[in-house]
């Protein structure tokens, strides 16, 4: 097993490139299997979730070819409508399957999901919406299985936004007979990119980023090329790891219209920013110390939860107390303790964070909890005097692609070595 050794200290500074998103491609190379004929898609990261992904269609008949940031998949023909436990279990994303396993096919059966462990993720509005397009669905010595001859449009109601429910239910309502609308839909960019690939494969969808998603249905997809959205998420822990160091960082091949609510509070905490085209610069050289400022998680267009993690190490450090809220998952605090093992003034109350800022973190060996805590205790390693090791970093291989090395590349001393 891998870890993360940093000796912290230096200001970050240069200009680093965003990969594709996690969470955009992952939904996209589910959606390969509803329809036949190639589908290229570019900038795809490599990382762990996406190679998972590429197995998972392999075991269900799909041809999947992967070339750098390049996936070419052919899913003319399927085998098995069966996403075994064994690959499911380490990534809940699997789940993404099962509405186009069944609106193309007529069945699916999908174990229930796992990933990281930042508490409850329940499928049940997924279930729920595809029994409003006629599935019959059940849950079975831990499968879900659907079945429908053909799905067939029905108004769906979420009862709190969810973006892979969302994303199932758009794709699954794609190949039903009728129209769907989706109200109280999720509105991340990643729900945005999807629609865009259906499209050019045929879908007919209207008002993906709003709250309303309308699809007709179609007989049949074609295969298309698509180009994955930049990662907003890497692009945000690039930022917070120039404003951890008091650094200078180009943070290019971004969307900043994907970032602002990650850049108003770096603003706010006092790092000068200055976006163009695809592009943000993070200045924190000519600030003493950054100031705490308050974060409350929410559903896009808000602070991301996905940025948490980071935002929390950041405070850590800044002058004066911050409090962190977390809406949007009941168990991502998991982080809080490995901080406090390198000196954060952490305080857990209830579903809320009261920070107060250190001049200094001291490097100590840390254990991630998750993906994105993952890369909390590395910023926080960054920024800390001496050395910070951080353990069980496969979470980080899910969905960060060579973080270690860009960071190399803006100056960071880290390295990837065996436990």
């Amino acid at each position: 097993m891998d870890k993360i050794v940093i000796t912290g200290g230096p200001s970050l500074r240069g200009e680093v490139q965003v990969s594709g998103a996690k969470n955009s491609a992952l939904p996209i190379l589910a959606s390969t299997i509803l329809g036949g004929g190639e589908c290229v898609i570019t900038n795809v990261p490599r990382v762990v979730d996406v190679v998972t992904m590429g197995k998972l269609l392999g075991i269900l008949g799909a041809t999947v070819h992967h070339e750098g940031n390049r996936a070419a998949i052919k899913a003319d023909v399927i085998h098995s409508t069966q996403a075994p436990y064994e690959l499911v279990k380490t990534m809940r994303a699997s789940v993404l399957v099962l509405g186009p396993l069944l609106a193309r096919w007529g069945e699916a059966t999908v174990s229930l999901p796992g990933g990281c462990a930042i508490g409850s993720r329940p499928v049940n509005l997924h279930l729920a919406g595809l029994a409003k397009l006629g599935a019959e669905v059940s849950i079975e010595h831990g499968y879900i299985r659907a079945k429908a001859k053909r799905l067939k449009g029905a108004p769906i109601y979420c009862d709190v936004p969810t973006v892979t429910g969302t994303e199932n239910l758009m794709m699954a309502a794609s190949l039903a007979q009728g129209t769907t609308v989706i109200e109280n839909a999720a509105k991340e960019p990643e729900i945005v990119d999807l629609a865009d690939f259906l499209t050019k494969r045929g879908a007919r969808i209207s008002g993906a980023g709003t709250d309303i998603i309308t699809v007709e249905g179609v007989r049949e997809l074609r295969g298309s090329d698509h180009e994955v959205i930049p990662d907003r998420i890497e692009a945000g822990t690039h930022l917070v790891a120039g404003a951890i160091t008091k650094g200078s960082v180009l943070v290019s091949r971004c969307r900043p219209e994907h970032l602002e609510p990650l850049l108003n509070k770096l603003r706010e905490a006092g790092a000068r920013i200055r976006v163009e085209k695809e592009q943000v610069h993070l200045d924190a050289t000519k600030t003493a110390r950054l100031k705490g400022v308050d974060v409350r998680t929410l559903p896009f267009p808000g602070f991301p939860t996905d940025m948490q993690a980071q935002m929390v190490a950041l405070m850590s450090v800044a002058e004066g107390t911050s409090v962190v809220t977390e809406t949007v998952f009941e168990s991502r605090f998991m982080h809080v303790e490995e901080l406090r093992r390198m000196g954060a003034d952490i305080r857990v109350e209830g579903n809320r964070l009261v920070i107060t800022g250190r001049e200094q973190l001291t490097g100590a060996p840390v254990m991630a909890s998750d993906l994105r805590a993952s890369a909390g205790l590395i910023l926080a390693g960054l920024a800390a005097e001496g050395m910070t090791e951080v353990l069980r970093v496969y979470h980080l291989d899910r969905g960060y692609e060579r973080i270690e090395e860009k960071l190399r590349g803006l100056g960071a001393v880290i390295e990837r070595r065996k436990e």
